[in-house]
């Protein structure tokens, strides 16, 4: 999702919260390699784990987790599930430094709902599903009927990665903050507004380090992959069956590179790229955002008068453009008597471009900016991007993401970087171009500083682990696959391509990936590498 400069470069900020299932039919193909319906090593049933050789102390290591019903509403509102219907809670102790093993501890918030099939139990499925910020405990249960086949021989296992939700989640801002702070413009187009943005990022970040100070360097993507190892060993899993999707990627090759012998089944689903530092991330996202749109346009000119942009894609691109431009200068009305402003509208489009199936509420929003002059649907689909509830509360996906990217990358940039780059990010996307390039300022004056200049998942040594691309994902383009695959090391990532639309390949409906898929998590038959799902 793109984002404004206070809340971070966007490579990662990818969060499935706001997705909702992607809807797409297509038909499969595999390249017959001699691969095909090799099995992995079954995965150990559970039982007590071996003595961990982590350095971390047997009170962490040998902890007893106290399941219970999940408390209402704050977990399982809006999933449709109700309290009782099998989804249980719990809390993991995990040390706030793992290089004071022994040391501060913290609360990682997790949920599970037992397997359900009467066939051999493999042991604990555990879930990421992106962000980075966004709650594993809250999202789990809302995606949990498309893993219905999986919990036939698998425990479905999330939780809040450190920072996130109720593990000891960052907050910066209060909701009044945040809702004055969404009025300041993050494309400035003069000195006024540069230094307007650049206060604004200031007082986000002062934010974070009174409300926050104190887990704000400990909240890195390392420290979270040993989490997922402690986490591991608690649920009495030898090895840990994994599925990641987006920055969940990323976590999950991290892991892999950490404790390469410990990688069961590992699905790794639309894919952030291992090998590019923020510049290019946001680069790469601009690029798939208006490919994605791009994609949209070109349905929606089939609609006839319908369709809000036109019968002429490149006419409709720039109608989107005009579109942002008004809003630049006059913020659209809502029947909640909040504005519609430019970056509203920004959000609101991208929301739509995850997921083919929200297409028709893009028209929707469209239509009545465009027609109506009034912001009502696009408002609420940036409210879903940023975490937003009918009441006005706002969850800490965007603090989250803020913490940990800036505690994972060492780079900073200036606003002389953002304005050199600002060209060619316009010729990327005209409509997104410059807001991704000025969300490059993210960390610039973070109160701590970066650890790493990427992520390293090589990871020799490791069972085969799915590597899922979409080639229509606006927000993890599908070159990223490939180039986890060639950094996890020969013989480590098996490349599988959905050729769709919307972020992610597993969600999407299509029953070749979810065959796919299901064939590896379940009875461990790897796919040719190459295979193809459309």
């Amino acid at each position: 999702m793109p984002s404004s400069p206070r809340t971070i470069r966007t490579r990662a900020l990818v969060s499935m919260t706001a997705v909702v299932a992607l809807l797409a039919a297509a038909g499969c193909d595999g390249d017959g390699g001699n691969e095909q319906g090799k099995a992995s090593s079954e995965p150990s049933a559970p039982a007590a784990a071996a003595p961990s050789d982590s350095g971390l102390p047997g009170s962490l290591t040998g902890q007893k987790l106290d399941w219970s019903s999940c408390p209402a509403p704050s977990v399982l509102q809006g999933t449709g599930e109700k309290p009782g219907s099998g989804w249980e809670c719990a809390t993991l102790k995990a040390p706030l430094d793992y290089a004071k093993p022994s040391g501060e501890t913290i609360d990682l918030a997790m949920i599970r709902a037992k397997a359900t099939g009467s066939g051999k139990r493999i042991g604990s499925l555990v879930f990421n599903f992106g962000g980075p910020g966004g709650s594993g405990v809250s999202s789990l249960p809302g995606f949990a009927t498309a893993y219905d086949t999986l919990r036939s021989r698998y425990d479905l296992v999330s939780f809040d990665p450190r920072g996130v939700g109720e593990s000891a989640g960052v907050r910066c801002q209060s909701d009044e903050e945040i809702d004055a702070s969404d009025t300041v413009d993050s494309t400035p187009d003069d000195d006024a507004e540069v230094k307007a943005a650049l206060a604004d990022s200031k007082a986000f970040m002062k934010g974070c380090e009174e409300r926050s100070g104190k887990v704000l360097g400990h909240v890195d993507t390392v420290s979270a992959a040993r989490d997922m190892d402690l986490m591991r060993q608690v649920l009495g899993d030898d090895k840990l069956s994994y599925f990641g999707i987006s920055y969940g990627t990323e976590l999950g090759g991290v892991y892999a590179h950490l404790f390469p012998k410990r990688v069961g089944r590992a699905v790794l689903d639309a894919v952030v790229d291992p090998t590019e530092d923020p510049e290019q991330g946001s680069y790469g996202q601009a690029k798939g955002f208006q490919l994605a749109l791009d994609n949209y346009l070109k349905d929606c000119a089939k609609k006839g008068t319908a369709c809000p942009t036109g019968g002429d894609p490149a006419a409709g691109a720039d109608r989107i453009v005009a579109l942002l431009k008004k809003l630049d200068k006059k913020p659209l009305s809502t029947q909640s008597g909040r504005k519609l402003t430019q970056d509203g509208a920004l959000s609101g489009i991208a929301a739509a471009l995850y997921d083919k199936g929200s297409w028709k509420y893009l028209t929707l929003g469209l239509q009545e900016a465009m027609r109506l002059e009034e912001g009502n649907m696009l408002l609420a689909m940036a409210d879903s991007m940023s975490g937003r509830d009918e009441n006005g509360h706002y969850s800490n996906v965007s603090a989250a993401n803020a913490a940990i990217n800036c505690v994972d990358d060492r780079q900073r940039y200036t606003v002389t970087d953002v304005k050199a780059q600002l060209p060619r990010f316009r010729k990327a996307s005209p409509v997104f171009g410059e807001y991704l390039a000025w969300g490059m300022l993210g960390c610039t004056g973070w109160p701590v500083d970066g650890t790493t200049d990427g992520p390293d998942v090589s990871a020799e040594g490791s069972a085969p682990i799915l590597v899922v691309g979409n080639t229509g994902d606006p927000a993890t383009p599908y070159e990223g696959a490939r180039k986890m695959v060639q950094e996890l090391g020969k013989g480590v990532g098996v490349e599988v391509t959905y050729e769709g639309q919307g972020h992610g390949a597993y969600n999407s409906g299509n029953a070749c990936m979810t065959k796919t898929v299901n064939a590896y998590l379940l009875d461990g038959k790897v796919p040719a590498g190459g295979t193809t799902c459309r």
